[in-house]
């Protein structure tokens, strides 16, 4: 593993990856090696970080993928580090819209190619037919990818990178499966290769005719090839009987292989020809390489962008992997830390991969004015790895990976991580452990010095290794030290004095490794707030030693049994468990209010009902009232034609009953949605991840949304969100959209020169770029000659065309424009 440096020149750096460079670590030479980057080394080898950059190189895509993905270097300031998180981000999450996930196949390394090529020399055809998968496969991920509403970041990658359709036409046009040259690329050779085949052919005639007259003296009819020549199988008694060149002999010398004397020209004849072929061949060759030569500096470019999406995709499908979330990174150094239900990646995978236990998640809670973390507790408890899981989460978050844990982790930018775990002993070196100790540390104090900051310190066992006392005080000194030169420190520890540093200094705190004494058995678990009791004797006790023996160590504890600290210890863990309970008991009334105030809304809806329907009853029983008052006026009316009722009493009776409707009917209300309609920039709280996020764009039926969850922006459905209030969306109102076609400012719809394109006798790949141009440049339908033959071609296009977005559909010409021999394709 490359050391990974931090800025300074005499430090063994690595360059970040930005918009516009390749990720790629650039070692700067010095004639000796700082102290810095040998801490920082010898930290990468306790935390296990190559072994994880091997799990993440195994989500890569490409070899060159996996080959820096082994070698993963981390940036060097926090933007870079965001820029990568962003990156991680966008491609995942367009990974898993698509059917397949994203693919990079076609994608090859051409760095030796365009090295070979820029330096005059020749590329062999496989090579240029590796340079022109690699520019169609690119295309297509710019497709894929290019989106800068949604996918800012990486879209950026691909603003400045050309794709070069024209020299990938052009390299597939001359080069065939295999990398062999093609006949249509030159006359020439197309020339020497069918003059080629047939002096061939010729040799072959001349050969069985040959076999045919001779066959009693071969000893077998098999045409065989000894240094590029043809010779028979002929008995050693009757090799004078066959004039010809005698090219080997059998192992017992009774079979003599001789080319006949009746093909010995021919032969040489094909062997001049296939040296010609070659020049022919070798010039063609020459030309494309030259071609390549000339677009180096786009293709490099191209690749290391390929290249930056790759290690972007298999960071995004491990951190999926790990089931794992974005961390946020702040600039500040005082900033605190927040990791809840934390897993050590390298557990996880050995969990998922090797079947091997489930891991236990920690949480971590460092406010902004904690400089000290001491860990206790009995030994095989997860102390540990406690420390390596946070070791490795800052050092994933600074590479732009997810982090396996839940909620919001949060932290500050760290731009060293120095470790002192596991033994340094040392036969070779005169080393004892703890001299090794001491050495590391040193190296650790003197990093912190001339290194950059902020930085995170871990150390294992601290002050271990020497007399209890001595090394007692030698912690506490180096834990002080530490509080005032790094960021943060946590340390795994026996001593009880360094229990007791949390009392008279507020940067320090205590936690401990729980331990259940009745199973005696750890449980992994990190309690925050106390520090870890002794659980020796009781442990001793279980397992059956003496009793005697356990009887005069606790004697010698004193006279308060297991020992004052451990009974304060026990004291506050018995208060914590009270804490516990209450905490418990609060979120189970909680629960009985959130119970209760469904049930009150619930009441007031059905109340709100009930008014409308009593509304509804009285609006009917009205309108019923004036209906018979009006059939009471027809009757007058009636009775008024047949001449037994007086007019004016009539006309006054229907004005007045006129008047009674208008002015007590009661108009029909909409009857308005009571849910919530979420509109842009509002904030609204995703369902799936119980998190705030703010709702950047609508679509057009209003069912799906998209929105903005830190830095990660995502697609939604309608359903999958409510308010921050609690409130549940309404489904959108039903749109008919009636789309009618217009030719204004389509582009003609009469079939042109300029809108027609014959591909006959090309391949698809070929006819796929030539139609691709038309499409680009054309604003209405396009007719593509391509023949009726096998349909081969046809059918291939077809399938392609499915797959372009701004092609709306693809049908047979009419009968005049060639029918079944042609495609008409209209466009969006």
């Amino acid at each position: 593993m490359q050391p990974l440096g931090y800025g300074r020149d005499d430090w063994l750096l690595s360059s970040s990856v930005g918009r516009n460079s390749v990720e790629m670590s650039a070692v700067v030479m010095s004639s000796e090696v700082s102290t810095a980057s040998l801490a920082f080394q010898d930290t990468l080898k306790q935390l296990e970080w190559p072994r994880l950059c091997e799990h993440l190189a195994g989500f890569a895509s490409t070899l060159q993928g996996r080959r820096h993905c082994q070698t993963l270097s981390l940036p060097a300031d926090l933007s870079d580090s965001r820029l990568r998180l962003a990156e991680t981000l966008e491609i995942g999450a367009l990974d898993g819209l698509i059917d397949g996930g994203l693919s990079f196949q076609g994608v090859h390394d051409l760095g030796h190619i365009l090295a070979r090529c820029t330096k005059g020399g020749v590329a062999s055809g496989e090579e240029l037919l590796a340079v022109a998968d690699t520019l169609a496969a690119a295309r297509r991920l710019r497709r894929q990818i290019n989106d800068p509403e949604l996918r800012p970041t990486i879209s950026a990658l691909l603003l400045d990178v050309a794709t070069m359709p024209e020299l990938e036409r052009r390299l597939k046009f001359a080069l065939e499966e295999g990398g062999r040259v093609a006949d249509r690329v030159s006359s020439k050779l197309a020339g020497l290769r069918r003059q080629w085949q047939g002096l061939r052919q010729e040799r072959r005639d001349c050969l069985q005719e040959v076999i045919r007259r001779h066959a009693a003296m071969l000893q077998d009819t098999v045409i065989a090839d000894r240094h590029g020549r043809p010779v028979l199988a002929v008995k050693a008694a009757a090799v004078s009987q066959l004039p010809g060149l005698v090219h080997d002999s059998s192992a017992s010398g009774s079979t003599v292989f001789v080319e006949p004397q009746v093909v010995i020209t021919l032969s040489n004849r094909l062997a001049e020809l296939d040296g010609h072929i070659r020049e022919q061949q070798q010039l063609v060759l020459a030309e494309l390489s030259a071609a390549v030569a000339e677009s180096g500096v786009s293709i490099s470019r191209l690749g290391e962008v390929l290249l930056q999406l790759d290690l972007a995709l298999a960071r995004g499908r491990y951190g999926q992997w790990l089931g794992g979330v974005p961390p946020a990174l702040h600039a500040e150094a005082a900033a605190p830390f927040s990791l809840q239900e934390l897993r050590h990646p390298l557990l996880v995978w050995q969990h998922r991969r090797e079947h091997g236990e489930a891991v236990v998640p920690i949480s971590v809670e460092v406010s902004s004015t904690l400089k000290v973390v001491a860990i206790t507790g009995p030994n095989t408890g997860g102390k540990t790895v406690t420390l390596k899981s946070v070791g490795l989460a800052l050092l994933m978050a600074r590479a732009g990976l997810l982090l396996p844990c839940t909620g919001s982790p949060s932290m500050p930018w760290c731009a060293q991580v120095l470790a002192d775990i596991g033994d340094e002993q040392s036969l070779q070196q005169n080393l004892s452990t703890f001299s090794g100790h001491v050495k590391r540390i040193g190296r650790i104090l003197e990093a912190l010095i001339e290194g950059p900051g902020p930085a995170l310190v871990l150390l294992d066992e601290v002050g271990a290794g020497t007399d209890p006392s001595e090394g007692t005080a030698l912690a506490t000194a180096l834990l002080r030290t530490l509080a005032d030169r790094a960021r943060l420190t946590i340390a795994t520890t026996h001593f009880g004095k360094l229990k007791a540093l949390k009392y008279g200094d507020s940067r320090f705190e205590n936690a401990s490794v729980a331990f259940d004494s009745e199973t005696m058995l750890p449980t992994y678990r990190l309690q925050w707030g106390i520090p870890g009791r002794s659980n020796a004797l009781s442990i001793a006790m279980r397992l059956g030693l003496d009793d005697a023996v356990i009887a005069q160590a606790q004697e010698l504890l004193g006279p308060c049994g297991d020992g004052e600290v451990n009974e304060v210890i026990r004291g506050l863990e018995e208060q914590r468990s009270l804490q516990q309970a209450a905490a418990e008991d609060a979120a189970a009334l909680l629960a009985r209010t959130e119970l209760l105030h469904e049930e009150l809304l619930s009441r007031w809806q059905k109340q709100r009902k009930q008014s409308a329907d009593l509304q509804e009853q009285g609006r009917q029983k009205l309108e019923s009232s004036i209906r018979e008052g009006q059939k009471e006026v027809r009757q007058l009316i009636r009775r008024l034609r047949e001449g037994r009722a007086d007019g004016e009493s009539a006309r006054r009776a229907g004005q007045r009953l006129r008047r009674i409707q208008a002015d007590h009917r009661i108009q029909p209300q909409r009857k308005q949605h009571i849910g919530w309609r979420p509109e842009v920039g509002e904030r609204i709280r995703l369902l799936a991840l119980g998190k705030a996020a703010e709702v950047i764009a609508i679509s057009e039926d209003g069912k799906q949304l998209t929105v903005r969850c830190g830095v990660m922006r995502s697609t939604v459905e309608l359903s999958g969100v409510e308010s921050l209030d609690g409130l549940k969306p309404s489904p959108p109102e039903l749109v008919v959209k009636v789309k009618v076609r217009s030719g204004l400012g389509r582009g003609t719809e009469v079939r042109t020169t300029r809108n027609t394109v014959d591909v006959r006798g090309l391949r698809v790949h070929e006819a796929e770029v030539a139609v691709e141009e038309h499409l680009r440049s054309s604003t209405g339908p396009i007719w593509v000659i391509h023949g009726i033959g096998s349909g081969k071609l046809k059918r291939g296009l077809r399938q392609w065309l499915e797959t372009v977005p701004y092609v709306e559909r693809v049908n047979d010409a009419d009968q005049s424009d060639g029918g079944a021999g042609c495609s008409v394709i209209w466009l969006h």
